[in-house]
């Protein structure tokens, strides 16, 4: 008798693996890349102006003012034509300072006739003195007004030097070489006045 051979038991044969299918997609060409959109001068929205570069543009530009301009409220704070309306008043104001100055050099070079009376002489004198501190306020004045000048060149003019608050247009056309606002400068006369006191 022959004996049977054990069998191994066959493993059952894995199904095939079904191939995988991919969604038919059309090929399609790569985007271009994207270009940036053109810019529109009246689309775009206007940035804010820097004191910087609003003096820039002050300095770069002619600015073409009518002769009536007068700055107001309703456009924005130290624009470029309220920079160049201040600008012009100042060299305006030197330029009449200088002219006195100039005057009253040469009235002090012609020299005062020799007055025989005294009292006359003295009345002469007193004039002279005083027309000499005029002028020594008018040297300090312009100084005031170079100053200015060059706040406005780099863009800080028409703003408080203590609180960066603007200062104001009413106070700047009065006095166009204000440093500190209305509050600023009474705050700092006060304390002036304490200071004197003791």
């Amino acid at each position: 008798m022959k004996k049977k051979k054990a069998q191994t038991p066959k493993k059952k044969a894995k199904p095939a693996p079904k191939p995988k299918t991919r969604k038919a997609t059309p090929k399609t060409k790569p985007a271009p890349k994207a270009q940036k959109p053109a810019k529109s001068i009246r689309s775009a929205p206007k940035p804010v102006e820097k004191p910087a570069k609003r003096a820039a543009l002050l300095k770069g530009s002619s600015i073409t003012l009518p002769p009536d301009y007068r700055p107001t409220d309703k456009e924005p704070f130290m624009n470029a034509r309220q920079l160049e309306y201040f600008r012009r008043k100042l060299l305006a104001w030197r330029v009449e300072l200088l002219k006195e100055s100039e005057e009253t050099l040469e009235s002090l070079q012609e020299g005062g006739l020799q007055e025989p009376d005294i009292a006359d002489r003295a009345s002469a004198e007193m004039e002279r003195s005083l027309e000499l501190r005029t002028r020594d306020r008018a040297r300090k004045l312009i100084s005031k007004i170079d100053s200015a000048l060059h706040r406005i060149e780099d863009g800080s003019y028409g703003y408080c030097e203590e609180t960066g608050e603007p200062i104001g247009l009413k106070r700047l056309e009065a006095r166009p070489i204000a440093t500190l606002s209305v509050e600023a400068q009474e705050r700092h006369e006060r304390m002036e006045r304490t200071h004197r006191s003791d």
